[in-house]
């Protein structure tokens, strides 16, 4: 590990001035750290060193270099290296295509299997990719969901690829957990979509709905001119902060005698949407933490956008399907405890 005073001197050794100066620096010392590594590599299995023929014991040889590139957090990094007289194989679009199609069965297998009868909460929602379709690129919608258990332990349910995100899909996704052993679910938290409710309704009836308070405000402030933006902000927040639900009401009251006239249809959309945005009064805080906004699946959201972010389009369905499947193993691997305050949640 390098102590202050040597990362000082690198720094001044290199003339660096800028964030980008030190991305750009880091990505070259990754670079010849990863070159250095799979050429180590090559001198251990073949048993000799670069040029060092008297201690050659072996017919294989180093037998040139070819470009082969590494994705890092420090972008694309070049590294001149031949891998083929080592692994006898040479990596090509086609072998990466033919590696990956490997894990269909496996996608199929973790899609398909048993799931528990009951969850405590499920949240749903959906990200939005472009991937080529008949000669177009479309958007369509990865629907996901993230359920956890009466333990208190969460698990992605499966993931669904389709058109643009709609309460019809996710009425197929819904039947699909029923035919896997869902039986019954206690809370679902989702964003504003039209037709959302109806669709948990007909597949759980007895589930409570949590509407996103977070997705409320993006949706009501549409409406809002940008000067009062803030001043409005603020005066939602002891609606939704409220402790109990007859205050959240006495203070949407409040809130619509100031900004009814000027903008009905926000405040329509609050009164429309009460009784699914206000399940979490039920709850003490722990739950309503938890259940108020969709932050637990957007959290996974990000660290998927954080694999996919430089991908500009995919070519088929079936390739955005692989790249979710294998993030999402990588983050289920890190889900190992309970959700947090789950035993004081359960009592």
């Amino acid at each position: 590990m390098m102590s202050k005073e040597q990362i000082k001197q690198w720094i001044k050794e290199e003339n660096m001035r800028s964030v980008d100066d030190v991305q750009s620096a880091l990505k070259d010392l990754f670079a010849d750290t990863i070159q250095e590594m799979l050429e180590a590599e090559i001198e251990s299995s073949l048993g000799y060193a670069k040029h060092d023929m008297k201690n050659k014991r072996t017919p294989n040889s180093l037998n040139g270099y070819s470009k082969k590139t590494v994705r890092s957090e420090y972008g694309d990094v070049d590294i001149q290296d031949h891998l083929q007289q080592l692994y006898g194989i040479e990596v090509s679009p086609t072998l990466i295509s033919n590696v990956t199609n490997k894990i269909v069965p496996m996608i199929k297998e973790w899609q398909n299997r048993p799931l528990q009868a009951v969850y405590a909460v499920v949240f749903l929602d959906a990200i939005h990719f472009k991937v080529k379709q008949d000669g177009a690129i479309v958007n369509k919608a990865a629907y996901m969901v993230i359920g956890i258990d009466l333990d208190g332990h969460k698990d992605v349910l499966g993931i669904w690829i389709g058109e643009n995100e709609s309460a019809k899909f996710w009425l197929h996704v819904l039947n699909e957990l029923k035919n896997r052993g869902v039986q019954d679910i206690l809370i679902t938290s989702v964003d504003n979509l039209r037709g959302f409710s109806e669709a948990i309704s007909a597949c759980y009836p007895k589930t409570e709905i949590q509407k996103c308070v977070i997705h409320q405000i993006r949706n009501s402030i549409k409406y809002v001119s940008y000067k009062d933006l803030k001043k409005i902000m603020s005066e939602l927040k002891p609606i939704y902060k409220a402790p109990t639900e007859q205050a959240g009401l006495e203070e949407l009251e409040q809130f619509e005698q100031t900004w009814g006239s000027k903008y009905p249809l926000m405040v329509g959309s609050w009164r429309n949407n009460w009784d699914e945005i206000a399940t979490f009064f039920r709850y003490p805080p722990e739950i309503r933490k938890l259940i108020y906004t969709t932050n637990v699946i957007e959290s996974y959201h990000r660290q998927l956008r954080k694999v996919t972010k430089g991908k500009a389009m995919f070519p088929t369905d079936d390739a955005l399907l692989k790249m979710l499947y294998l993030v999402t193993m990588d983050v289920l691997r890190k889900w190992t405890g309970r959700v947090q305050n789950w035993g004081r949640i359960l009592l």
